[in-house]
């Protein structure tokens, strides 16, 4: 199981660098630490487990944050409705997303970033994502609102994008042009 000591900080490389793709069929140990991530975020939103075991919540994690430099991402939250996208996936690539901006009202943050970075994210308000699941078939997923945000910081982990790096520094609540804003 991971826990809070297993995700490395800002300023460490690994957090800098470009993934490498999983190559597929995805090995054994890949599944693991796939599964492993996924396993963190669905624990780490349960208050009991959380508490014992000191986990930060987070809605999503990246193979990079644990110090694994492969693309691998796992999500685990409901949208406004309250439907659940509970994924974990290889190589996870935006393949379109809508012109429409939104962002998070309150900002971002991050298991690897321990300081406050106010300010607001740009991100697409919607993004089809197409990636591989733990058996190794293609998935393909429609999303917006707070999970199109969430897949969005993740997949920029394996791309060495920390999600203060999108902050206007000049003007970091300055409004963002067509930006829908959404409550978490």
């Amino acid at each position: 199981m991971i826990i809070m000591k297993d995700i490395i900080r800002d300023g460490h490389p690994t957090l800098r660098k470009v993934a490498e793709e999983v190559a597929m069929p995805p090995s054994e140990e890949d599944k693991k630490i796939l599964k492993s991530l996924l396993e963190y975020v669905i624990n780490s939103q349960d208050e009991e487990i959380a508490q014992k075991y000191g986990l930060r919540p987070g809605i999503g994690l990246a193979a990079p944050q644990i110090n694994v430099s492969k693309r691998m991402i796992a999500v685990h939250v409901e949208d406004e409705k309250g439907k659940l996208y509970s994924y974990a996936l290889f190589n996870p690539k935006i393949v379109s997303h809508s012109v429409e901006k939104s962002y998070l009202k309150n900002g971002e943050g991050c298991l690897s970033v321990d300081e406050p970075h106010p300010g607001l994210v740009p991100r697409y308000a919607r993004v089809t994502v197409k990636g591989y699941n733990m058996n190794g078939e293609e998935v393909k997923i429609r999303l917006k609102g707070l999970p199109a945000i969430a897949f969005q910081h993740e997949i920029d982990h394996l791309n060495g994008i920390l999600f203060y790096d999108r902050i206007d520094q000049k003007n970091p609540f300055g409004p963002i042009e067509d930006g829908i804003a959404i409550e978490f």
